[in-house]
């Protein structure tokens, strides 16, 4: 039996690196039958599986659609390209010779807007693709059937278009972070791209040499399950996912004053994700339209919830 790292990275190069299942057996040594076996197993609980064609039927069109997203940088925020548009005008200029569907257009730009915003010193990129999401605690006192609990909640950001959700918690441990992110999938519909987080313990057991990170069995099982990207920020560098710092405190000021009371906590985190949709009703910090509006963009992206729950 592979251990999860090994699964992890075969099922890694098929998602994201669109290798063939014949070439991941040659270069990691694995018969197969038993990287066909890992490629389609849909419970790490529980997996979902790839959803991207493979990469080479879009690279002809890599020159041109990095072009349009170099020049979107001159454009008002309107006028520039979504992953829609791309698709549209790949298929208005190329016609049936452009087989590729939407959903592999859409993950080939994310791809080339977040290497198009790489900065060279090696530090993550402040601005991300509609899709991506940050994710951190805060802490806050809240009341349970009249006891005084100093917990923790889970803040989700979506830096695209600036909206977020948040669960409410005792903890800060691996079970919170894992049922508050699924509880959040679920409620939108979705599963971002890819997350970006700092090197809490709940996720990574240690940083090895060359920023490698060594991710808890737990964390890459459920990540594994719903099929996104992990990304770190560097150590010391809190400035990396400012949008989700941000959220944390807009959270505290905006859901959590005066301090809540409730009965049920698992039903006022409900209520927590309805009020988190309603705040979304309001303009965009930098004037690019209603944060609802751009949100609808982010779930565009989404990949799909997997079939059975982790």
């Amino acid at each position: 039996m592979l251990t999860m790292e090994q699964v992890y990275r075969i099922r890694n190069m098929r998602k994201f690196e669109g290798k063939s299942l014949r070439k991941i057996s040659q270069l990691t040594g694995h018969d197969f039958e038993t990287v066909k076996k890992y490629i389609e197993q849909d419970d790490f609980s529980h997996n979902i599986r790839p959803k991207q064609r493979r990469k080479s039927k879009l690279s002809p069109y890599r020159s041109v659609v990095t072009t349009w997203l170099i020049s979107d940088k001159q454009a008002p925020h309107k006028q520039q390209h979504t992953a829609k548009r791309v698709y549209d005008r790949l298929k208005e200029l190329y016609g049936d010779k452009f087989s590729a569907s939407e959903r592999a257009v859409r993950k080939f730009v994310a791809d080339i807007r977040k290497e198009l915003q790489t900065n060279t010193d090696g530090f993550l990129p402040l601005e991300h693709p509609p899709g991506e999401a940050q994710a951190d605690f805060g802490e806050a006192r809240f009341i349970e059937n009249g006891i005084t609990y100093d917990g923790y909640y889970l803040n989700l950001s979506y830096p695209y278009s600036n909206g977020g959700h948040m669960q409410l918690f005792k903890s800060a441990n691996q079970e919170c972070l894992l049922e508050g992110m699924k509880a959040i999938f679920e409620h939108i519909g979705g599963v971002p791209t890819a997350i970006w987080f700092d090197n809490m313990s709940t996720v990574v057991k240690r940083i090895k040499e060359y920023g490698e990170r060594d991710l808890t069995k737990g964390f890459l099982r459920f990540m594994m399950h719903y099929g996104f990207r992990s990304n770190f920020c560097n150590p010391d560098s809190g400035h990396e996912k400012g949008s989700v710092e941000n959220k944390v405190g807009y959270h505290r000021r905006n859901m959590l004053v005066p301090i809540p009371e409730f009965k049920d906590l698992r039903e006022y985190n409900k209520e927590l994700l309805l009020k988190c949709d309603k705040d979304m009703n309001r303009m965009h910090y930098k004037g690019y339209g209603m944060i609802k509006d751009l949100f609808q963009e982010d779930k565009q992206e989404l990949f799909n919830l997997p079939k059975v729950p982790f």
